[in-house]
């Protein structure tokens, strides 16, 4: 079963930030990349740190524990390929973020 879940209001996330949410028993750092939403899990993969409270410089953030890179649009590790960190589907509707949570029946 998959669930959109309100998340934030679109004025909580201004172009160039980040912010944690937990939802649907998932954490998410949601970012805003000029003017366009994208979602992460917000852990990162290599000790736990928390992805959005990281530095967002365009659309690449830094983990702030120790410096894991990932493109925000694409999950994509900057330095290995083969991590690519999960990604949750945004959508915006009358000046919410929402995102889709996917739950085992």
């Amino acid at each position: 079963m998959t669930d959109w879940i309100r998340v934030a209001a679109t004025a909580e996330c201004p172009p160039g930030s980040a912010m944690e949410i937990v939802a649907a028993g998932e954490v998410i750092a949601l970012f805003n990349v000029e003017g366009r939403y994208y979602a992460l899990d917000g852990i990162c993969p290599h000790q736990g740190g928390p992805l959005a409270k990281g530095e967002l410089c365009g659309q690449i953030i830094t983990c702030p524990w120790h410096g894991w890179q990932f493109d925000v649009v694409s999950g994509q590790h900057l330095v290995n390929e083969s991590i690519r960190h999960r990604r949750f589907a945004v959508k915006i509707e009358d000046g919410s973020v929402l995102v889709r949570v996917e739950n085992e029946a």
